[in-house]
């Protein structure tokens, strides 16, 4: 009885992760619309970066450029493992370390939330769509693609390139990781949001700025939660004794 409370409780859950996920999707939509003030916002967001001397976005591309196996792979990381690697996450956390998993998911639904005013107050195209840069869209010259043309795509708000939810959401998973295990290599797991980094910037997907906004949201969601912040403690053998 006890073992199918806990499984209703963990798919109830995943469910609400799931929920937030489509109603973020959803809540995109209703910041879609505003084409002309979204070009011009990328065109002050690439001159920005140039002034910062920040690294080029097209050379990042660029030096994928030939390399048909590599760019297919960026494009499957960016289009497969978002999600999947934040639930997968959460649900080792719900299941091994339940105080790290409330602490993180509130951090996910703060971060989403910000992400969503930010949407609404600065559409932003992303630099695939800046052509006259030089910028190509991998995705859909090489697959898999995640969007359709802009134009007729009904299911997605692609002017809503800041901040980067793959790069946050990324974050999320290598700091609740690192927090919630012991080993000596446990900053390995940060691997991940610096591979989502580069991979969103070489596809065309996203700016230099959209991960920085990103950070500087999670930044605020972890002081806001930081009276919710686990104690690290000794931790039981569990399945994943290897990296944790």
């Amino acid at each position: 009885m006890a073992s199918d409370t806990r499984r209703l409780s963990a798919l109830r859950e995943l469910a609400l992760i799931a929920a937030l996920f489509l109603v973020y999707k959803a809540a995109r939509l209703g910041a879609d619309g505003h084409v002309d003030e979204a070009f011009r916002n990328a065109r002050a967001i690439w001159d920005t970066e140039r002034l910062l001397r920040l690294p080029g976005e097209l050379a990042v591309q660029q030096s994928l450029l030939g390399w048909n196996g590599l760019i297919e792979v960026a494009n499957s990381y960016y289009a497969y493992v978002h999600f999947p690697a934040t639930a997968a996450c959460l649900i080792w956390l719900y299941r091994w370390r339940p105080a790290h998993y409330r602490w993180t998911r509130n951090v996910i639904v703060l971060l989403t939330a910000g992400a969503l005013a930010v949407h609404f107050l600065i559409p932003l195209a992303p630099p695939r769509m800046l052509t006259d840069t030089g910028m190509l869209d991998l995705g859909r010259l090489y697959g898999p693609a995640v969007y359709g043309p802009p134009e007729t795509d009904q299911i997605s708000n692609q002017y809503a390139a800041m901040p980067s939810l793959h790069v946050g959401w990324a974050l999320v998973v290598a700091v609740a990781l690192i927090a919630a295990t012991t080993s000596r290599y446990r900053a390995l797991w940060l691997l991940h949001p610096v591979i989502t980094l580069l991979v969103v910037v070489a596809t065309g997907n996203h700016y230099w700025l959209d991960a920085l906004a990103a950070a500087a949201l999670l930044a605020g969601a972890y002081a806001l939660l930081r009276h919710q912040r686990p104690l690290r403690l000794p931790v039981p053998p569990n399945p994943l004794a290897a990296v944790g």
